[in-house]
C-alpha cells in the first residue's frame, strides 16, 4: 500500500539541522521503530513539503530529504524576541519558578485567543524576554529514515482530527517543536517531526 490521503503513516526518521558555520549535521531529534512518527497523511498535520517528499512511498521505503527553512519554519525573525512584563507570569504576585525561567518553553496566548508556544530567555525583576520563533525557525531540516507502516485510516482516527492538533505524533502542545522534545529528541516535534 502506498502512501496516498486519508492513510496511517508510521516512520522512523532523524533530523538534522546543519551545523555551526557550516560544520557537520547535528542530529536535533529521533523517532524509533519503538516510538515512530505516527500521522495521518494529507490531512494538515504535517508541514506540506515533509508530506510531497513521502508520497507514494510503501513499507519499508527509505527517504532522505531536505526541506529549506522557508519551507519550513521560515526564517529566525529578531522582532519574535519581546519583552513581557514580569506580572503576566505572576500568581498572587509571585512568579512560578517552577515553569518560568531560562530556556523553558511556556504556553502563551495571542489576542485571538491562538496558543503559542515560547522560550523564556531571560528574567528580570520587571519582565520576561520570551522568544516566539518556532524552535527550528531559521534551520534547513534534514529527514532520514524509513516507512514503517502504511494503512488506511480508521474512521476514528478521521473524525478525531476534528478536534485537531498533532496529537498522534505526540505532539499535543501544539507547536510540534517538541512541543517539546524529550532528551533522546523522540518525535518531540516541537521541532521537526514536520508537525505545524
Amino acid at each position: 500500500m502506498k502512501i496516498t490521503a486519508n492513510k496511517s503513516v508510521s516512520a522512523e526518521y532523524e533530523l538534522y539541522v546543519d551545523g555551526e558555520k557550516g560544520g557537520e549535521l547535528e542530529l536535533m531529534e529521533k523517532a524509533t521503530a519503538q516510538q515512530p512518527l505516527s500521522f495521518i497523511y494529507g490531512v494538515g498535520m504535517m508541514l506540506p513539503k515533509f508530506e510531497e517528499n513521502l508520497f507514494g512511498l510503501q513499507v519499508g521505503d527509505k527517504f532522505d530529504f531536505t526541506i529549506t527553512n522557508e519551507e519550513a519554519y521560515g526564517p529566525y525573525e529578531d522582532e519574535n524576541v519581546i519583552d513581557l512584563d514580569r506580572t503576566i507570569f505572576e500568581i498572587d504576585g509571585k512568579l512560578d519558578t517552577e515553569v518560568v525561567y531560562e530556556g523553558n518553553v511556556v504556553p502563551l496566548m495571542d489576542s485571538e485567543g491562538h496558543r503559542i508556544n515560547a522560550q523564556v530567555v531571560s528574567v528580570t525583576d520587571t519582565h520576561v524576554k520570551v522568544d516566539l520563533n518556532h524552535p527550528l525557525a531559521g534551520e534547513n531540516l534534514h529527514f532520514k529514515g524509513s516507512i514503517l507502516e502504511v494503512r488506511e485510516a480508521t474512521e476514528k482516527e478521521l473524525s478525531s482530527l476534528n478536534g485537531g492538533g498533532c496529537e498522534s505524533c505526540g505532539c499535543g502542545e501544539g507547536g510540534c517543536g517538541t512541543h517539546d522534545h524529550d532528551d533522546e529528541g523522540s518525535c518531540g516535534c516541537g521541532s521537526g517531526c514536520g508537525c505545524h
